[in-house]
């Protein structure tokens, strides 16, 4: 399950923190997913995991990898694969520019989060990421820090 529960009245279902922390995202798109009945109700619930998930380019179509939606708890016997390739729905422009960013060295398209749209439509953000090396996370730490300092000390002084 993710590590944030899903709170009513928020769209977001699923975030890939880890994916924060690993790449830098240098652009973000926005896709549909294939999904069927069992997963649209689990991710629903929450119940969808990012971690560890990829998008590959296969023939004329983006397929969303690693992604965990676990089994449906009242399902019956047509319940679906947690582990299955799940297909990304965008148009075929957005899928051939995604998929030559794709080609180029050290780009990855990584999901960044699960959320719902304004129509109740589950969507994936896409990130065109590069990836961070160590010198890049410490960084990020630090400001981090840094900021979180600096909200203290003016919540402080109000």
């Amino acid at each position: 399950m993710s590590s944030k529960k899903k709170k009513p009245g928020d769209g977001n279902l699923s975030f890939n923190r880890k994916a924060l922390h690993d790449y830098h995202v240098l652009e973000r798109y926005e896709a549909g997913v294939a999904l069927v009945g069992t997963e649209v109700k689990v991710v629903r619930e929450g119940g969808a995991s990012l971690i560890g998930a990829y998008i590959k380019a296969d023939g004329g179509c983006l397929m969303l990898h690693q992604v965990n939606i676990p089994p449906y708890t009242f399902g019956n016997r047509f319940n679906h694969d947690s582990q299955r390739s799940r297909q990304l729905l965008m148009h075929k422009n957005e899928i051939r520019k995604l998929r030559a960013l794709q080609e180029q060295k050290g780009l990855a398209l990584i999901p960044l989060r699960l959320y719902l749209s304004a129509r109740g439509v589950v969507k994936v953000e896409v990130g065109v990421c590069r990836g961070k090396n160590v010198q890049d996370k410490r960084e990020t730490v630090k400001r981090r820090d840094a900021d979180r300092e600096a909200r203290r000390e003016m919540v402080r002084y109000r």
